[in-house]
């Protein structure tokens, strides 16, 4: 059994720990997901286990051919290479025969009368079946088609940021490895291509660390939870489902055990401010019990305030927006078509469809950026709006976070009236004081997206317009999100992918089915989602049943079969044994007269034509026989 083990993996930066002597290990067919705040260090573990050196310090004992392949979460492509060869990408042997193979494919379709083309294209062709290198071209090919890639030829260059970002997930998986390092491998996949990979990731044959906000997938994927905090990894048996309930056991234990050391600490203290004047020996065990006492507590973890959004609101009218006949043709494409809504207070509203169908196209419309072909878009005159964009917008990394924050907003009022600065806010939302006099290029991505979610928040949007909010977003913050959004009192239209987000948040949904054409549902994500696959096996089944009648019509249509002859059959198979014996007589003189050397060349030939005819006639003969004979 193939495992690997992790010992004393440190990382620091200036003055900031992110984890000290980790240990651990990764066993075969274990499926670990990894939880923790944004800026603990999940990525920077995650690369610390493929680049030792990015680590303070690490130490790994794994066999020798242990292999590790790793999507991370900015993967880099060769932007000049087609997409079959970027997933081919590399110096495995057989990698390069394919690429060659598809490289010679293509000028082989472009000039087919060229010899040398030709040559070179039959040549590869040979050595692809010696190497039997088809069944992993085929299986590239499947793996990208489910993952929503089916241009192969085109250039990484010409896809979009989450199209790469599959292609790169695609050269991961094909390779073989011991384990599999996966940082956010959901991000930009829709429900059937995150509904592939869990089936995937469950078959595969090693091992699976992976860091997602996914949580439907960490619960179906994973059989073992380490989360990353106070500096260290804690280990929990089981799903997501089953990490949820031993945390809250554990930290109701941990509460009680504190509770207790705290009030012990407290009467110690009292006793040894005392000063007892005679303490004897038997006296001397209770001040040590003080002090062990007193180091526990110190050492404890910092307790840290629990992060939470509360940030006053604006009044909101009944009018939200107001769509009319809507007409948008973006990018070659029909975002709406002829559509008319009304978004109204208080509305949750999920906006989901396949990529590319004009989802944020949609949100850019309702925010004023992009105008509409035709039609209108009519904005309530209460509306303030929040809008939270895919990618964080006016974020100057040489600025410091507590500047960056103020120059957005100060002094802002929450729930009961209070004010609240924004070294206030920054707190609440997880930042302590180092992080906040720290410059916003220091910040992991996922800090960076905090950030921004706060930045908007403090505005006191009425509206919340959120695009892919669950994007390198941790789940702690997600979770404090979905309840915020719970208790909001304003508007809510947010674009995911995010079964479990969609779940919690929305009460309605506009699914864009791409051609302009978008379609209301009253589902939740989960039932939705449900219901187009039930509709999709009822599809395949319907298609199943007309090709088996079609086949049974065509089965039907043809001739009873022959079960005995018929009398003019019978009368013709009687005729045919003494005519096969009469041609076979005459093929006999035939070859004789071949064999006579008395004969001139002009008889031999005439012998041979003869001898020609006669064969085929009596081939003929023989198989009419055979057949005729069947049936006696």
């Amino acid at each position: 059994m193939k495992t690997l083990n992790v010992t004393n993996a440190s990382k620091s930066f200036g003055e900031r720990t992110l984890f000290k002597d980790v240990s651990f290990t990764i066993n075969e067919n274990d499926r670990i997901g990894l939880l923790g705040l944004n800026g603990v260090g999940k990525t920077t573990l995650l690369d610390g286990l493929v680049n030792n050196e990015d680590l303070n310090s690490i130490e790994i004992d794994k066999p020798k051919d242990y292999k590790i392949n790793y999507l991370t979460q900015q993967p880099e492509l060769d932007e000049d290479l087609s997409v079959i060869d970027s997933v081919f990408a590399g110096e495995n042997p057989l990698f390069k025969l394919i690429r060659k193979y598809e490289q010679s494919l293509l000028k082989f379709n472009s000039h087919p009368d060229d010899d040398q083309i030709q040559s070179e294209f039959f040549e590869l062709q040979e050595k692809m079946n010696a190497a039997d290198a088809w069944q992993m071209e085929s299986d590239v090919k499947a793996i990208l088609n489910k993952l929503g890639i089916t241009e192969l030829d085109k250039l990484v260059k010409e896809l979009s940021g989450g199209q790469q970002r599959r292609v790169a997930l695609a050269q991961t998986l094909i390779s073989d490895a011991d384990l599999l390092i996966l940082d956010e491998p959901t991000n930009h996949l829709d429900y059937q291509a995150i509904d592939w990979l869990e089936g995937y990731l469950n078959k595969f044959k090693g091992s699976v660390m992976f860091v997602t906000h996914d949580r439907y997938f960490l619960n179906k994927v994973a059989n073992r939870i380490f989360e990353l905090e106070h500096q260290n990894v804690t280990e929990y048996a089981g799903n997501y489902e089953k990490y949820l309930q031993q945390k809250a056991a554990n930290e109701a234990t941990m509460a009680a055990v504190q509770q207790h050391k705290t009030q012990l600490y407290k009467k110690e203290l009292e006793w040894m401010r005392a000063g007892v004047k005679a303490r004897g020996t038997r006296q001397q065990a209770r001040v040590d019990r003080f002090k062990d006492l007193k180091e526990d507590l110190q050492n404890k973890p910092q307790e840290q305030s629990e992060m939470s959004i509360d940030i006053a609101q604006q009044r909101l009218g009944n009018d939200v927006f107001s769509i009319e006949d809507a007409k948008l043709h973006f990018e070659n494409k029909d975002i709406i078509d002829d559509f008319s809504y009304l978004v109204s207070k208080g509305d949750r509203i999920g906006i989901t469809g396949a990529n590319g169908s004009g989802k944020t196209t949609f949100l850019n419309v309702l925010a004023g950026k992009v105008p509409l072909d035709s039609g209108s878009v009519k904005t309530g005159q209460t509306v303030q709006l929040g809008y939270y964009t895919q990618y964080t917008q006016d974020m100057d990394p040489d600025k410091r976070v507590i500047r960056y924050l103020e120059g957005i907003g100060q002094n802002v009022r929450n729930t009961d009236g209070e004010m609240m600065s924004a070294s206030q806010l920054l707190d609440t939302f997880k930042f302590d004081h180092q992080m906040q006099g720290a410059f916003i290029r220091e910040l992991s991505g996922g800090e960076k997206r905090r950030l921004y979610l706060l930045a908007i928040l403090i505005q006191q949007p009425n509206v919340l317009l959120l695009d892919e909010p669950t994007n390198n977003l941790d789940i702690e913050t997600l979770t404090i999100l979905e309840n915020y959004l719970d208790e909001f009192k304003g508007t809510v239209l947010a674009v995911s992918h995010d079964r479990y987000f969609l779940d919690k948040v929305a009460s309605k949904l506009l699914i864009f089915q791409g051609q302009g054409i978008i379609q209301e549902s009253y589902d939740s994500y989960s039932g939705y989602l449900k219901k187009m696959d039930q509709k999709e096996q009822e599809k395949h089944h319907q298609v199943k049943e007309k090709k088996v009648a079609e086949q049974k019509k065509v089965e039907d249509s043809k001739p009873k079969e022959k079960t005995k002859l018929t009398y003019a059959e019978q009368k013709e198979l009687e005729k045919l044994e003494p005519q096969i014996e009469k041609l076979d007589d005459k093929i006999s003189n035939l070859k004789a007269q071949l064999n006579n050397d008395s004969n001139d060349y002009t008889k031999l030939m005439d012998y041979q034509r003869e001898l020609d005819e006669a064969n085929q006639e009596a081939d003929k003969m023989m198989e009419r026989w055979e057949y005729l004979s069947q049936f006696e």
